[in-house]
Formats: structure tokens, C-alpha cells, sequence
């Protein structure tokens, strides 16, 4: 048995395409998407990040504004620029790339992006409103896992009523993923470094999602014959080639579905949150 590969570029190009037309009817009623992107200093993997996330904008029909911003810039004029964004009426979204340099606190900046304009989904008040069952901004790889689940093997993996182990617990993907998952009516269990037998916790999943940030964490011994399994990790192996949390090789031989690292869950992630710039556009011209 050899799994099925969901395949995170094309249903990345699939929701990019959906959301193009959209655009296209929004600025046929005078609307304008536009997102703001905020960098601060020269981080290598950033600025690839900013330059993908400006080249979705560009295809999308978005218009992008970006901001580069040296190293020394300090916490009170990134906060200002913030405040200036966020009264802007011709910015729909604002977006500042982490990590962040050391002096400044990235808690700080999270909070003082407005809910209403925070696309990544990491104010308190959008995690909040996911808590709850509430209308908000949901973190853009779980929420990219969900449409890869969704579409992933021509949309027949169904997700409720299934047993879900997420491995990580981290704020940005762990957490929400769970949220998500059992707003999918999904049995959620999260495992996490202090789990015990994790790989017995794991086998009775149907569908595992692995954020763990090591590297080929997830063997077969962790996964029961046909159940679907996303590898939301990245990491660089001694060959200097990415690589995700799971075992690729030997796990896509017991797995049902899987999903390749790179070419899976990293595409889906700027496809939500072109997502989410839509949907702020359209939250902020009273169309939703």
C-alpha cells in the first residue's frame, strides 16, 4: 500500500484562483483588497516569506504596501506605524512579519494590530472568538490544513467523527488546529513533549497533524494503516533539504493520505491568508 500525496500546491492554486475572481467582482464595485506588509530588518527567510506573500497579492489582483524597515527600528515607531495602518480606511489588512528583532516585544505588536485588520489571526480577541464559536480571523496554517483535508484525495476524507491526534502545542498552529478540528466535530486529543506513549496515543488516530519541529518525529510505528496524516513541519536535514516532522518514506507506506513537505501544508498557509485579506476587505466594506 503506498498513500495518496494531497497534493498543498495545487489546492493552494485552486483557492488562489477561487479568490481571484472574487476580487475582480469586488473592484467592479469600486473595492480595492489591499494588504500591508511589515518587515523589520533582513532576515533571509523573511524576506523569501514577504516576497511570496507580495507575488500571491500580485496574482490575487491585491494591492500590497510595503514596509522594510531596518534592524534598529525601535518597539515605539513599529507601534506607531501600526496605529498610523490601523486608521487607515484604504488598508483592509495588516501583517508584520516574525520574527521579530530581540527588543521588540512581539506580544506588544500582536495586540496593537486591530482584530478587524489582524489577517494572521493572532490577536487575543480572534483567538478568542475561535474559542468560542465566533466569527474572527483564524492562524492560516490550521486553517490551510483544514482546506487540505477538505479537498485533499478529490474531497473524501471526512473529517467528523473522526479520532484527531495533533502532536505540538504551540500558539500559532497546536492550539487553533484543535479548536478547528473540533469545530469539524472531530475527536481531538493533543499529545505534546510531556505525552506518554505518544506513539500508542497516536496510533489510534485517523488522522494525525504533526507540529512538533523535529525532524522525522513520526515513523509508522506511530500510524495505523489508512490514516491520513499532515506534516505541518519544516525543518532542514543533515543533507540541507527540507524535511517535515513525519518519517515521509516509511510512513507513506501504512498512511491512506499524506502530505509531502515541501509542496503540502507551506503553499495552503499564504493561500488563507489571502484568504483572510478578503474577508477583511469585505468585513470592512460591510459586505459580510
Amino acid at each position: 500500500m503506498s498513500a495518496q500525496i494531497i497534493d498543498g500546491k495545487a489546492i493552494s492554486s485552486q483557492i488562489k484562483d477561487e479568490l481571484k475572481i472574487k476580487t475582480a467582482e469586488l473592484k467592479e464595485k469600486g473595492i480595492e483588497v489591499t494588504l500591508a506588509v511589515i518587515l523589520v530588518g533582513e532576515d533571509p527567510a523573511s524576506q523569501v516569506y514577504v516576497r511570496n506573500k507580495k507575488k500571491a497579492c500580485e496574482y490575487i489582483g491585491y494591492r500590497s504596501l510595503s514596509y522594510e524597515l531596518p534592524v534598529s527600528t525601535t518597539q515605539e515607531e513599529l507601534l506607531n506605524l501600526i496605529s498610523d495602518l490601523n486608521a487607515r480606511d484604504d488598508v483592509d489588512g495588516i501583517l508584520v512579519q516574525m520574527p521579530l528583532p530581540d527588543h521588540i516585544n512581539e506580544k506588544d505588536v500582536i495586540n496593537a494590530i486591530s482584530p478587524a485588520k489582524d489577517v494572521d489571526g493572532f490577536h487575543p480577541m480572534n483567538v478568542g472568538a475561535l474559542c468560542i464559536g465566533e466569527e474572527g480571523f483564524v492562524s492560516c496554517t490550521p486553517a490551510g490544513v483544514i482546506q487540505l483535508l477538505k479537498r485533499g484525495c478529490e474531497g473524501t476524507i471526512d473529517i467528523a467523527g473522526k479520532e484527531c491526534v495533533i502532536i505540538g502545542r504551540s500558539n500559532i498552529v497546536g492550539k487553533p488546529m484543535a479548536l478547528l478540528m473540533l469545530r469539524e466535530n472531530a475527536t481531538v486529543t493533543v499529545a505534546h513533549s510531556r505525552t506518554k506513549d505518544i506513539a500508542n496515543v497516536c496510533k489510534r488516530a485517523d488522522i494525525i497533524i504533526a507540529a512538533v519541529g523535529k525532524a522525522g518525529f513520526v515513523t509508522k510505528d506511530f500510524v495505523k494503516e489508512g490514516a491520513v496524516v499532515i506534516d505541518v513541519g519544516i525543518n532542514r536535514g543533515a543533507d540541507g533539504k527540507l524535511c517535515g516532522d513525519v518519517a515521509f518514506d516509511e510512513v507513506s507506506q501504512v498512511a491512506g493520505a499524506i502530505t509531502p513537505v515541501p509542496g503540502g501544508v507551506g503553499p495552503m498557509t499564504i493561500a488563507m491568508l489571502m484568504n483572510n485579506c478578503l474577508e477583511a476587505a469585505l468585513l470592512h466594506n460591510n459586505l459580510k
